[in-house]
């Protein structure tokens, strides 16, 4: 990789109670776009935010060349933000610029434009590559989730960075913003990093870089050249666990007729001596002789023995598959005529699994919220998982909030409840705050089942934002096997595909 933007070195971060996120995580980033993967909970988004310099590692070191921006799964922005321009971070500018061009030879006026006498030329110029309302006197409030989305994007590029880090920023993006994106990616000049579930983002990174247990590894390719070298270790992982197994098996099995034959060999000796067959002195010497050649054969086969072993758990310890948990939910009875939602917006009958579609701001997060709100609408058992999963006290563990919910329920249950959604042990002990965006969505469920009867319907609006691709794959699995009512937002095509809905409702603009 040909003039590194930039270069972290020997990185190293645990939280607070110790648990380990990176040890010793080195990368070299040059132009281009370069994909980070990783299973959820490794760390992928704490390595983004060392990176921006906007929180510190307990050890290592990022030096680079140029600015770097970094645009968070949640983008914020800052809480006076009012409008698109205060969102650029470019009001200031545009009202001393107004100021000059009024007259003022105020020279705080000159400070604040700078040499940025273009900035609103410029700005408006990105919204437009981007597909977003020129209009830089734009209420915040006026924009859906995934025009906020590309709004944060923008931001980043008006900034004219080196490096661009960008955590899952396809999440709420319908189709065309997806084009308008990778549009702008490909026009970016500098080094781009990013997080993402989208599979066709990822396929046009020419290098993937992969965190696992607190490192990182390079792959030279996209994340199909990735997943096909991961397959081709995990065969020839499959086969060295099968001859070692093997070995085990055939060094137990040496032992034990090892074993049978010197059991043998003793009863015939002893019973010679009992015969007295042969002189007390020789058969003594004999003894001692075959007990210690008995004794030498004992131990070199049972350390063989255990050698295998070792050998069969060292490749099973090191087994590369994934420790995403197969999430698991209890179909309901739903029968065919069964009223499910009867508000006329949105009218399901029987286990419907309805697509609800649209364009970025034509409503569809506030068509569920609306019919949520509305204790009429929905008329059977209901989870819904909203995109943005909130906790009351992100202070609690997950098993304390689990606790918190299910009061009545003991806790042995409660522990049992979590585990279905990989929720095991220390896993469980985790703080709500340092959840990563899949694991939320994991705890989301198992609170929201835990709180209600066994649903006979989910509502979910955009389920994959933010998750690792293993568990895309365990939601697909259980989504496809759902025998109750399906309500789904997602602009996920191969995702919706694989889950499969009877009908599509799509909104119009307002």
């Amino acid at each position: 990789m040909s003039s590194p933007s930039l270069i972290a070195t020997d990185l190293h971060f645990a939280w607070p109670d110790g648990a380990p996120v990176l040890d010793g995580a080195e990368l070299t980033l040059g132009p281009g776009l370069t994909a980070l993967v990783g299973e959820n909970g490794a760390g992928k988004t704490t390595l983004l935010e060392i990176l921006a310099g906007q929180r510190s590692p307990d050890r290592g070191a990022v030096t680079h060349d140029g600015r770097i921006a970094l645009v968070r799964q949640e983008s914020a922005a800052p809480a006076t933000a009012a409008t698109v321009a205060d969102a650029l971070g470019i009001a200031s500018n545009r009202t001393a610029l107004a100021r000059i061009e009024a007259g003022s030879v105020d020279p705080g006026d000159f400070d604040a434009v700078g040499e940025d006498w273009d900035l609103s030329a410029r700005a408006v110029a990105q919204l437009d590559r981007l597909g977003l309302p020129t209009d830089l006197d734009r209420p915040l409030d006026r924009l859906s989730g995934g025009q906020f989305r590309s709004l944060a994007l923008a931001r980043a590029l008006l900034a004219e960075p080196a490096v661009l880090l960008l955590d899952e920023p396809t999440n709420d993006l319908d189709d065309a913003a997806r084009t308008r994106l990778q549009a702008a990616l490909a026009e970016f000049g500098g080094a781009v990093l990013v997080v993402s579930h989208d599979l066709e983002l990822l396929d046009r990174a020419t290098h993937t870089l992969e965190l696992r247990e607190g490192g990182l590894r390079s792959f030279g390719g996209n994340y199909t050249h990735y997943r096909e070298v991961l397959d081709a270790e995990a065969q020839l992982h499959a086969e060295q666990t099968a001859t070692a197994a093997a070995q085990v098996r055939r060094e137990q099995r040496q032992f034990d007729e090892a074993q049978t034959a010197l059991a043998r060999r003793r009863r015939t000796a002893a019973r010679a001596q009992r015969e007295k067959r042969v002189p007390p002195i020789a058969a003594g010497l004999r003894a001692n002789k075959a007990q210690v050649s008995a004794g030498k054969l004992e131990r070199g086969q049972r350390d063989s023995v255990a050698a295998a072993r070792a050998d069969w758990a060292d490749l099973r310890a090191a087994d590369r598959r994934s420790a995403t948990p197969t999430l698991r939910l209890e179909n309901p009875d739903l029968g065919s005529g069964t009223q499910v939602v009867v508000d006329p917006r949105l009218p399901i009958t029987g286990p419907e699994r309805v697509l609800v579609a649209g364009g970025n701001g034509t409503g569809k997060s506030r068509l569920l919220a609306s019919l949520t709100a509305d204790p009429a609408a929905i008329v059977v058992p209901y989870v819904f998982v909203p995109q943005m999963i909130s906790f009351a006290d992100e202070d609690r563990t997950v098993a304390e909030a689990a606790c918190a919910v299910a009061r009545d329920a003991e806790p042995e249950r409660v522990h049992a409840h979590l585990a279905r959604f990989g929720f095991v042990g220390d896993r469980s002990q985790r703080r709500l705050s340092e959840l990563s965006g899949g694991e939320r969505l994991r705890t989301g469920l198992a609170l929201a089942l835990s709180a209600t009867p066994n649903p006979s319907l989910l509502i979910l609006d955009e389920p994959t934002n933010n998750l690792d691709l293993g568990t895309v794959e365990a939601l697909v699995a259980v989504l496809s096997e759902w025998t109750g009512a399906l309500v789904l937002v997602s602009h996920d095509r191969g995702f919706v595909e694989r889950v499969g809905v009877d009908r599509t409702v799509v909104l119009g603009g307002r």
